[in-house]
């Protein structure tokens, strides 16, 4: 028999959560001395600089390349290349940004927090106060609102989502409604009323950037304006969706044990660059004041307390796939990790 979760904030999963003490509530930490603790905690500008500086380069390098390259072949290649830079990378931007932990000055967290914010349009204010609750509460039913595989699946929003094709409409509509002056009832329940105007203040910020754009292509009767601003975000969702459904799709919901929640997945380089090491979720969930150029440091000191990460993107869909699949039947089930034997 199907049954259907209330995945709202202000629900009956809500009060369930809260019945059961599943919200705010103490999680499992694999135990780290806490000398070596502090040396992965510690901070520095120069990784980030380095990273930050490649991508807006290859952002910019690539986004000239199709200003003169439009209606040439040669801009199919660099199209993809700004695609995922800009509506990509900037997901695991905002994301690092947003913890404070990429770098060590704060203006620079600031500033590139709310580039890849807006590239990734999902608002400052909003999604600060939303990922906050992903932590305390992750995966907890009615309380955590970034749960992206839910039970039983909506697969085609899953697809769709590989494009924007839902994710972005949903998205404007939000930043309009922002831009008005209104948060929706979960995001109420996230958002302390002080910070409320924050919110609106961006919002309205962007739509005016939006206007501007949309306005420069009707000027000039070319589509490049769009292409490079605000289109990306579409065209390039692709590669943050893959890995963002690797992070919980498939695994147990309403525990407090990122183990049992969360997936580390081994990466290459390049995406590993473009995901900025959220390859490592379970480390990161466990311990998200550890910056993300120290995350292969904090799995190797960890590792031996963790299920074994998936040993890549493909054997990681390999075991998400079916599940997600046979919970359209059974919303109830799921992958239950089995722990080290020392656990």
């Amino acid at each position: 028999m199907t049954s259907t979760r209330d995945y709202s904030l202000v629900g009956t999963s809500t009060e369930a959560a809260l019945a059961a003490g599943l919200a705010t509530a103490e999680w499992y930490k694999s135990p780290v001395p806490r000398a070596r603790m502090k040396e992965l905690m510690r901070r520095s500008d120069h990784p980030a600089l380095r990273d930050t500086l490649l991508w807006l380069g290859i952002i910019v390098a690539s986004g000239t390349g199709i200003a003169l390259l439009w209606w040439s072949w040669w801009c199919v290649p660099l199209l993809v290349v700004y695609g995922v830079m800009y509506g990509s990378a900037s997901d695991s931007r905002w994301h690092e940004a947003g913890h404070g932990t990429a770098f060590r000055t704060y203006w620079l967290n600031t500033v590139v927090y709310q580039i890849a914010c807006f590239m990734i349009m999902r608002n400052p204010t909003v999604w600060r106060w939303s990922h906050t609750r992903h932590h305390t509460d992750t995966i907890i039913v009615g309380r955590d609102a970034e749960i992206a595989a839910m039970r039983p699946p909506r697969l085609g929003v899953m697809l769709a989502n590989y494009f924007g094709l839902v994710d972005v409409p949903r998205l404007v509509r939000a930043m309009l409604r922002h831009a008005s002056g209104r948060l929706n009832a979960d995001e109420r329940d996230l958002v302390p009323e002080q910070e409320r105007s924050k919110a609106a203040r961006v919002a309205r910020v962007w739509v005016a950037i939006y206007a501007v754009t949309i306005g420069l292509a009707i000027a000039t009767t070319s589509v490049v304006p769009l292409v490079l601003v605000g289109l990306p975000r579409m065209y390039g969702a692709w590669h943050h969706v893959v890995t963002g459904y690797t992070q919980h799709a498939g695994l147990d919901d309403n525990v407090l044990d990122h183990r049992l929640n969360t997936r580390s997945v081994y990466m290459n380089r390049i995406n590993r660059f473009i995901y900025s090491n959220m390859n490592y979720h379970v480390e990161h969930h466990m311990f998200p004041m550890v910056p993300y150029h120290q995350l292969p440091a904090l799995h190797a000191e960890i590792r031996h307390d963790l299920p074994p990460a998936a040993p890549s993107i493909l054997a990681a869909y390999r075991e998400l796939v079916p599940v997600v699949l046979r919970q359209r039947r059974e919303p109830e089930y799921c992958i239950v990790r089995e722990l080290p034997t020392h656990a």
